[in-house]
């Protein structure tokens, strides 16, 4: 019997034209369908959008409610408001809406007030939906700002730079903020396609490391694979890598230590986005104080080798 073969999760099966599985903001290259509503859960959406999309969510909501509470003070008999004197429709309408707003943020100016039973129903019970909204939208904003995220960035290329007596494969990567991270551990995975047609076939291989974790994150850290044999990149060309639509899978883990939690961040590189002629330039320097200075931006900085270097 065969033995399986290794799949991460990723599938091996793959008979269309081929994009790369990891995109650059490190979400996966994969689009569902067939989902109902019952599926969609609102907190995980809320909790995981843009900041612009969601305070976009929280403003129109809280327009929709203003204006449905005002469209019910406007229009259903028996609800009287004191104090709203507009002549106009539209002037009365706008009175509604303002005591709406005031009434579902519960400052109430006390300008205008309900009067009558009906009247007092309905603020009371738009009273109980904005205490119970804006806690709601409380809760979401707190949960955003305190939820643990790693803002891991990751060089640009990949190189191919001398190691020892042979060559490596090599990525950078630097924490963008001023959190501490520690215990950081890098997992590098090798995906080739193979076979042709309706038969093409994705293989996964595990790239080894030269050091597969760091105990300390104050700098930057270059994740290096010794091209060696045994390795499935051994002797392989970039026209190889090419045929091989090849795309190197990066997974990195570290301690969050302010959140006390375990972060994590996904990249790729494909095989155009390997510089096979440069190694990294340096991204940090001691000044005249005798301190560290790293220089965020230059995590991705090439330099450029020559001919003799490059053999």
């Amino acid at each position: 019997m065969d033995k399986p073969t290794f799949d991460p999760g990723l599938t091996q099966q793959f008979g269309a034209p081929l994009r790369r599985i990891i995109n650059k903001d490190g979400t996966f290259n994969v689009r569902r369908q067939g989902i109902t509503w019952r599926d969609v859960h609102p907190y995980l959406y809320l909790i995981n959008m843009p900041w612009a999309g969601y305070f976009t969510v929280v403003f129109f909501a809280y327009l929709v409610a203003n204006t449905i509470f005002a469209l019910a003070y406007f229009t259903i008999p028996g609800v009287e408001l004191s104090g709203a004197h507009a002549a106009t429709d539209w002037g009365r309408f706008l009175e509604t809406f303002f005591f709406s707003a005031q009434t579902l943020t519960t400052v109430g100016y006390g300008g205008i007030s309900p009067h009558g039973v009906p009247a007092n129903v309905l603020s009371s019970l738009e009273s109980m939906v904005g205490v119970m909204g804006f806690a709601l939208a409380t809760g979401l904003l707190f949960g955003r700002v305190s939820k643990p995220s790693a803002r891991i960035g990751f060089s640009d290329r990949m190189t191919m730079a001398p190691y020892l007596d042979g060559r490596s494969l090599q990525f950078r990567i630097v924490n963008k903020r001023l959190n501490s991270l520690m215990d950081l551990e890098a997992k590098m995975m090798l995906m080739t396609v193979g076979g042709g047609g309706e038969d093409r076939k994705r293989t996964y291989q595990i790239l080894k490391l030269e050091r597969e974790s760091v105990y300390f994150f104050p700098l930057t850290w270059t994740v290096v694979h010794p091209i060696v044999e045994g390795s499935p990149l051994y002797g392989k060309s970039a026209d190889e890598l090419e045929k091989l639509q090849a795309e190197i899978l990066i997974l990195i883990k570290g301690y969050d230590d302010t959140f006390s939690q375990t972060v994590h961040a996904r990249y790729s590189y494909r095989y155009d986005e390997i510089e096979w002629s440069a190694r990294f330039a340096p991204a940090f320097h001691v000044d005249q104080a005798g301190d560290l200075v790293l220089e965020v931006n230059k995590v991705g900085a090439l330099s450029v080798m020559d001919s003799s270097s490059a053999a």
